[in-house]
């Protein structure tokens, strides 16, 4: 299993409409990520610099790596991108983090 964190910036002006767009998340993307391998995933707010923390256990990188190529995801993305850093493509703006640490 693969342990991925990962940052994302939210506009400050947003953060209750993220929060409403996640519940619940749609459907059809839950299982998209679940097909494609992804569990216990989980995003965390910084209520400070608003910037989220992203965690997900994965069974390939690849696999997640391609869930960028759905329309689903990129519906989201759409569907997300006035309330976040987002590049051209409405991906959001992400930053992988080091994992240093992990006790089990």
């Amino acid at each position: 299993m693969i342990r991925k964190g990962f940052k994302m910036k939210l506009y400050s002006d947003k953060k209750e409409e993220y929060i409403r767009r996640h519940n619940p998340i749609w459907e059809e993307l839950q299982e998209v990520l679940k097909s494609h391998g992804v569990s216990n995933y989980s995003l965390f707010l910084d209520n400070e610099t608003n910037v989220l923390f992203g965690y997900a256990e994965l069974k390939d990188e690849q696999k997640w790596q391609e869930i960028a190529n759905t329309t689903i995801c990129r519906k989201w993305w759409s569907f997300m991108a006035d309330c976040m850093e987002t590049n051209p493509d409405n991906s959001p703006k992400s930053s992988n983090l080091e994992a240093i640490f992990h006790i089990n």
